[in-house]
């Protein structure tokens, strides 16, 4: 088959001119992607470290990679930097206190409990829970892309709806008619 050629003509094509918008537009438009919640865990020495996040993704399957964005400015990005590991812990519907708690948003009444896979906490009741060793890190502007090699792994035995973000809220998943 031969190659379909593309023409970038006027007649076919309009490009909007580019426009200046500012972090917080930005931040805004990245904010209409709906995300996955999860809490991001290390330890170093004897102290267990956790942050919310939402910037998390899978990166292969083979070898098992899972990629975490940290801003240089939380306090996250050097403990994993130092302790080399870290865990994942993604959350269900259920788990809204757990993400408040560790975004830094007190939650009355609520008390974490940790569970230790291979020496690194996860969330003791979390949907998913996996463990991964710093595989490599990227400077990414404000943040650094942290790839893990996933070496630990539990499933919930129950799919709960997931803990969804968008537009600064948490929102609930429609299931499909």
């Amino acid at each position: 088959m031969p190659p379909i050629e593309l023409k970038d003509t006027e007649a076919s094509a309009t490009v909007a001119p580019a426009s200046p918008f500012t972090s917080r537009d930005f931040r805004d438009a990245m904010g209409r992607f709906a995300a996955g919640v999860v809490v991001i865990t290390t330890k170093v020495g004897e102290d267990a470290h956790a942050m919310t996040a939402t910037a998390f993704m899978s990166g292969s399957l083979e070898p098992p990679l899972v990629i975490v964005s940290i801003a240089h400015t939380a306090r996250m990005h050097d403990k994993i930097k130092d302790s080399g590991v870290f865990g994942v812990s993604i959350l269900g519907s259920r788990q809204q206190s757990a993400s408040n708690h560790f975004a830094g948003r007190g939650v009355e009444g609520y008390a974490p409990k940790f569970e230790f896979l291979g020496g690194v906490p996860v969330l003791a009741e979390a949907d998913v829970q996996l463990t991964a060793d710093v595989r490599h890190s990227y400077a990414c502007g404000d943040h650094t892309l942290y790839v893990g090699e996933v070496r630990q792994l539990i499933n919930a035995p129950i799919e709960p709806q997931p803990l969804v973000y968008h537009k600064g809220r948490y929102v609930q998943v429609q299931a499909a008619a």
